[in-house]
């Protein structure tokens, strides 16, 4: 990261900085300092508390990074130090703001020997536990992963000489507060300790914050109008919120070579604005909160080196990030928080350049207008749509910048990782069942032969069902029947089923007896088969019940043949004992 154009004429030379230090800075290009540096430094450097107040973009990373390296370099380190404690921690709220924290270090501290252990959440467990455990000077971390590794005594925090907190406020949206203070109260007491605090606003609870775990902290505040938004070329469109990607696309195609910004407030319409850009032949890519950090990573680097022309991203890199060379900023969707319009279009200008920011106020979003411009105490100027501006232009042809073998092995990799295991859309899963079971529409009928392998005729072209073929389960009894014939040696003879109504029918064609007697006392001739099956505690006496003993062989008419039924087999055999 270099100055392009210094802001102030005090120079980093005018500090009394160790000489490795001032050694990395010259080497990075830092000479002059920004207002925020300037402020910064001649109190941090005495080892003062700060509590700083500067937007982003305006090189507080610097500012604070050059006096804890300086602090670091100069100082021995405390004297309850055990080998492998931090001297030093910085406490960012997301993963982009610590990894650019990391950046900066290494580029300003190259040459001054100190470590660092880049701690966060969504990488390797293990590898920050080891790095953790082989010891570092130090830790740039987020909150919630850093208490994991505290908790499991991987590290301690008693010989912290310097803490910095940045993007304070922040930390209160996010919900890290409770974790703060967690590890604030883990560290040494505030007066043995340097405290350095910065915020996009000292609010009363920042404020709150500062004074309770810092000592007497001193309230630096870098008027930032002047760097900022005097650089920043801000308008606003009032589109139907359908007009909002037509709109984008012509304002997209009457820019030069650029490197823009989205920023969209949810991850569906960050996908949907995605594809819309994809399909007219722009370089884009998503950043938001379902992306994976590795993934999140090589997208960044990508936009910087120019492979990406254009980012839709949520909230998630609206704070944090140093992107040289963006030129545009599209608030596709105004924020719902008057802080987050300015740490967005933050993204551009920075460091003494100029941007354009252009916002849809759309009539979801627009009544968030008047707190932003309030905010920004000033009045965004206003642009009117015009109708070939809302009709959707034809796609450009572009051509696409060539990656490198690293950077297309890893597009290749999570390519492949998105699409593997998706079944195809007109798969669907086959349920088990018969063919009977399924609806009789002409929609299911039509759909019987693509899902079946071997397409059967319509009932009425099947010969068995014409000729009235008994189906093949049906066959199985006489089947049975027959190879039980067959081992006794007898004639074979069709066997009757074991139940139904018509179980007792004569064989030989015969009026038959009634099937059921209501009120029969077994005179043999009305007995039912109901009658057979009653249970032996219903029956009478033995001895009265020798009377109805060949009630079951009268049943049959004389001369008929029929084989006594096994009820009545089992009834007789009772009976004779």
């Amino acid at each position: 990261m270099t100055h392009q154009q210094p802001l102030t004429d005090t120079v980093f030379e005018s500090f009394d900085l160790h000489p490795s230090l001032l050694a990395g800075l010259n080497d990075a290009g830092f000479v002059r300092c920004t207002p925020i540096q300037a402020l910064t430094l001649p109190i941090a450097l005495q080892g003062h508390d700060i509590a700083g107040q500067a937007q982003t973009g305006t090189g507080k990373t610097a500012a604070f990074l050059v006096a804890v390296l300086n602090r670091l370099l100069i100082k021995p380190a405390l004297v309850e130090r055990k080998s492998g404690d931090p001297r030093a921690v910085i406490l960012a709220p997301t993963r982009e703001l610590a990894i650019q924290i990391e950046k900066d270090f290494r580029n300003i501290g190259r040459h001054t020997g100190l470590t660092s252990a880049l701690v966060y959440g969504g990488v390797d467990y293990d590898k920050q536990r080891e790095m953790l455990k082989e010891g570092v000077d130090i830790v740039i971390a987020t909150p919630g992963r850093i208490i994991d590794y505290l908790k499991q005594h991987v590290v301690s925090f008693r010989a912290v000489d310097v803490c910095v907190l940045d993007e304070a406020d922040r930390m209160f949206d996010l919900g890290f507060i409770k974790d703060v203070r967690f590890l604030m109260r883990r560290m040494p007491p505030r007066e043995q300790r340097q405290g350095m605090l910065f915020s996009a606003t000292l609010s009363h609870r920042v404020l709150e914050l500062a004074y309770e775990h810092m000592n007497s902290p001193e309230k630096v505040t870098a008027e930032t109008e002047s760097v900022t938004a005097s650089r920043v070329r801000q308008v606003v469109y009032f589109p139907a919120n359908e007009e909002k990607i037509p709109l984008l696309l012509n304002l997209l195609d009457k820019v030069e070579e650029h490197r823009s910004i989205v920023f969209i407030n949810t991850k569906v319409m960050a996908e949907r604005v995605t594809r819309a850009l994809e399909r007219h032949g722009h370089r884009v890519a998503t950043l938001s909160g379902d992306v994976p950090q590795a993934k999140r990573e090589r997208l960044l680097a990508r936009f910087q080196k120019g492979d990406i022309e254009i980012l839709v991203a949520t909230d998630v890199a609206a704070r944090g990030l140093h992107i040289p060379a963006v030129s545009h900023v599209f608030n596709f969707d105004l924020p719902q928080d008057a802080e987050d319009y300015v740490h967005r279009i933050g993204r551009t200008a920075r460091l003494g350049a100029e941007g354009d920011a252009i916002s849809f106020a759309c009539d979801r979003y627009a009544m968030g207008l008047p707190d932003i411009e309030a905010y920004i105490e000033q009045k965004i100027p206003t642009a009117s749509v015009d109708p070939e501006m809302l009709v959707v232009p034809p796609p450009r042809v572009r051509a696409r910048a060539a990656l490198s073998e690293e950077d297309a092995a890893a597009n290749a990799e999570d390519d492949l990782r998105n699409t593997a295991g998706a079944p195809p859309k007109e798969q669907k899963p086959r349920h088990a069942g018969s063919r009977s079971t399924a609806p009789r529409s002409h929609a299911r009928e039509g759909e019987r032969p693509a899902r079946s392998r071997s397409p059967k005729p319509p009932r009425a072209d099947r010969p068995e069902v014409a000729a009235g073929a008994v189906p093949e389960a049906a066959a199985v009894p006489e089947a049975a029947a027959a190879a039980s014939v067959a081992i006794d040696g007898t004639t074979p003879k069709k066997r009757r089923r074991r139940g139904g109504r018509g179980r007792n029918r004569p064989a030989n064609g015969e009026q038959a007896a009634p099937v059921r007697a209501e009120g029969s006392n077994g005179n043999g001739h009305g007995e039912t088969p109901k009658a057979e099956r009653k249970p032996r505690r219903e029956r009478g006496p033995r001895s009265e019940s020798t009377e109805s003993r060949p009630a079951p062989e009268s049943a049959a008419a004389p001369g008929s043949h029929k084989k006594p039924g096994f009820f009545n087999r089992i009834a007789s055999f009772f009976g004779r004992h």
